[in-house]
């Protein structure tokens, strides 16, 4: 797979000299070339060459292609296209290009009023780098009308953050599969450029394997020691999340300079943000919800040393380039090791010594399961999604797709972006159609995959109870031949962060993490298609039949309460009346309720699985209100709402047709003057509380106020 590198007796001197020359401009006058950097770019400049770079974070990847950039440019080559996937990673390649004077530009869902004029800049011959998101790569108007003229017309095409080609890799994308369509329609005279810091063997191989052409042109591999000399890794097990929260009170001013704290789940990261900003601390969160301009404005502030920390997901992630980050913290582990160095690798860059603390969670087990990336779906799935295409007057939208398909909207999106580059399905106007071609089910590979995801998880176990070095571990993990012990790590040097904890912070966070309830929106708009499911329902809700904003104790995904939700609402746990503590938190959520009008009635949902839970809940709120106790609602057959179903419109359509307001519950709620409690243990998509509120609403109730233990949301 590798090729060896060419000699510097092969290469023109000037030619090193000009490239030197493009560095100084990029990174300073005391920079130069790597050996590496600079067989990278003999072998895109002078020899047209593919090659893949796999190199630590900090090591210099951009400057190859930067430096390719300049050099191409100057022999009257076309501009560089750069795809990246990332807005942060692409803002932070459009500085470093502007500081060697080459003209950047970019393509993404944040900008399309500058794309016309980007596009005209472009046949101009004005924009020497153009970044692209590889979601753009399918959008049939770019696929279409600008990317082969663009592609054919490229000097050098670049991937940024090569590992997501892959689906062995800790984070693909199928967006990105779809590059190796674009790579094998370019010209052989198109050098093309892969860069990762985070791939193991089998990774590499892959990418390297997807960017060669044929079997007489093998890609050149570069690939480097993963060693980052500044980090000191360390693991802090603690038993709890007040005792995390009060650590990260408690050692935050210990932490030098300003750095970032990752949570694996919005709510976390939220959360946490909120509460060290009530301590005093300059933080804020950063997350894939956070608006554009705020998630912009919270990069500069950490930048500029304006905030400690970033509390932040995974959204803040690749390239995200500040060389004197003082320190990366964990509050629970990511699910794989290789992930983990990605995300440390942000720190230290610039500086002799960064801070790597982990602190894992007895609960990020739960976490990873919940959020674990749903497997490619079985194959009669696939292939009624298939024929269902085949069959359709036309393309057919996902909204209208999800009426045939029960598949949830995200997971459908996945399973069509992999079939669109396997050739079976294609993106057109208008949704998707079946393209006829003929189409493998990989079943063996599927599964191969989902079982080194879960070797990735035990493996990041490993790495938290590890009596070995830390980076060596790390190092290994991405199958770097030159691993050997750090010395710098707490298990080298024997050197650990204290344990204790402060009583009175302990007592702050656990008083913080205590706080009930989270907002439930209501829904306004019935989902597209439903008629294709024999439900005539469109456009908005009307306000009369609609549900008012409600409540619910927690997110199942929250630090706090919801670690107890999950518990209780397992699968496994068994159906019992509501813990008193339970029972209290929703009391206070009530009690904190900026209700226009006080309800005077409680409603239960019907259940088949925890009708127990719902009743108890009920009538407890019924007697500690003094409200009216009104029923419940019922079902219109004995299987109920039937099995799981999994996106928006089947989901409705099952609910529409299994709930039913008996003529007990609708006398009792013809005298009823005013707002009714509709309680319920749970609430995913939100069209059961829909329903059942029109039920109410229709039989008399003034307003519904909905009051569930836990959202999805």
């Amino acid at each position: 797979m590798a090729t060896p590198a060419p000699s510097d007796t092969t290469a023109p001197a000037d030619l090193r000299d000009a490239a030197e020359r493009h560095l100084r401009a990029l990174a300073g006058d005391s920079a130069r070339l790597r050996d590496d950097q600079w067989t990278a770019i003999h072998a895109l400049v002078a020899e047209r060459r593919r090659a893949l770079v796999v190199q630590r974070t900090g090591w210099g990847k951009s400057a190859v292609y930067f430096v390719a950039t300049a050099l191409r440019r100057a022999e009257g080559a076309g501009p560089t296209v750069i795809i990246s996937p990332l807005l942060a990673l692409m803002r932070n390649q459009i500085a470093a290009a502007e500081r060697a004077g080459i003209r950047a530009r970019t393509i993404n869902s944040a900008n399309p009023a500058d794309w016309e004029r980007t596009y005209t800049d472009i046949a101009e011959g004005a924009v020497d780098v153009l970044l692209v998101s590889p979601e753009r790569l399918n959008n049939p108007d770019f696929r279409d009308r600008v990317l082969p003229e663009l592609a054919g017309g490229a000097g050098l095409v670049v991937v940024d953050e090569a590992h997501c080609v892959s689906d062995w890799g800790h984070d693909f994308r199928p967006d990105y599969r779809r590059i190796r369509t674009l790579l094998d329609g370019l010209p052989r005279s198109v050098p093309v450029l892969a860069t990762t810091a985070t791939a193991n063997e089998r990774v590499t191989r892959d990418v390297a394997e997807q960017l060669a052409i044929g079997d007489d042109s093998a890609t050149l591999v570069l690939r480097g020691p993963l060693d980052r000399e500044s980090l000191r890794l360390s693991v802090v097990d603690l038993p709890d999340s007040p005792a995390r929260w009060s650590w990260l009170a408690q050692h935050l001013p210990d932490l030098p300079g300003s750095g970032i704290i990752y949570a694996l789940t919005v709510a976390a990261a939220t959360e946490t943000a909120e509460f060290l900003a009530a301590r005093g601390y300059a933080v804020a969160a950063y997350t894939g919800q956070t608006d554009p301009e705020d998630r912009h404005r919270a990069e500069d502030d950490l930048l500029h040393n304006r905030v400690k920390a970033l509390v932040a997901t995974s959204a803040l992630g690749m390239g995200f380039d500040k060389p004197d980050l003082g320190f990366v913290v964990h509050l629970g582990a990511p699910q794989s090791p290789i992930s983990y160095y990605q995300q440390v690798g942000r720190a230290g860059r610039g500086v002799e010594r960064a801070e790597v603390v982990l602190l894992p969670g007895r609960e990020d087990r739960e976490i990873w399961e919940y959020f674990a990336r749903v497997a490619f779906p079985p194959e009669d799935v696939v292939r009624r999604t298939l024929d269902t295409l085949a069959a359709a007057d036309g393309p057919l939208s996902l909204p209208r797709l999800e009426t045939r398909v029960d598949l949830g909207r995200s997971r459908l999106e996945q399973m069509l972006k992999v079939l669109d580059v396997d050739g079976a399905v294609r993106r057109v106007r208008g949704g998707w159609t079946a393209t006829g071609q003929p189409w493998h089910y990989d079943a063996e590979r599927y599964a191969a995959v989902a079982a080194a995801r879960e070797r990735e998880q035990r493996a990041m176990l490993d790495y938290i109870a590890a009596d070995t070095c830390r980076m060596e571990f790390l190092r290994r993990q991405l199958d770097d031949p030159d691993a050997a012990p750090c010395g710098r790590c707490d298990v080298c040097t024997g050197r650990t962060w204290p344990t204790d904890i402060d009583p009175g912070r302990r007592a702050e966070a656990e008083r913080h993490l205590d706080r009930p309830g989270t907002a439930v929106a209501p829904r306004r708009q019935w989902p597209t298609g439903m008629a294709d499911l024999g439900v005539e329902l469109s456009g908005n809700i009307r306000a009369d039949l609609r549900a008012e904003e409600g409540r619910a104790l927690a997110r199942l995904t929250d630090v706090g309460w919801g670690t107890t939700l999950r518990a209780l609402l397992a699968e496994d746990a068994p159906d019992a009346p509501v813990p008193d503590r339970v029972f209290q938190g929703v009391v206070e959520v009530l009690a904190a309720w900026p209700w226009e009008r006080r309800p005077v009635g409680v409603v239960a949902m019907p259940s088949r699985t925890r009708p127990v839970l719902i009743g108890d809940l009920a009538d407890r709120l019924a007697r500690v209100g003094r409200l009216a106790p009104l029923g419940a609602l019922g079902y219109t057959g004995p299987d109920g709402a039937g099995p799981r179903r999994h996106n928006s419109a089947q989901r409705l359509a099952s609910v529409w047709r299994a709930l039913e307001a008996g003529p007990e519950l609708r006398e009792r709620l013809a005298g009823v003057d005013g707002p009714v409690l509709l309680v319920d243990d749970h609430t995913d998509s939100g069209w059961t509380l829909t329903v059942a509120a029109r039920l109410l609403r229709e039989a008399g109730a003034p307003a519904v106020l909905p009051l569930v233990l836990a959202t999805r949301g």
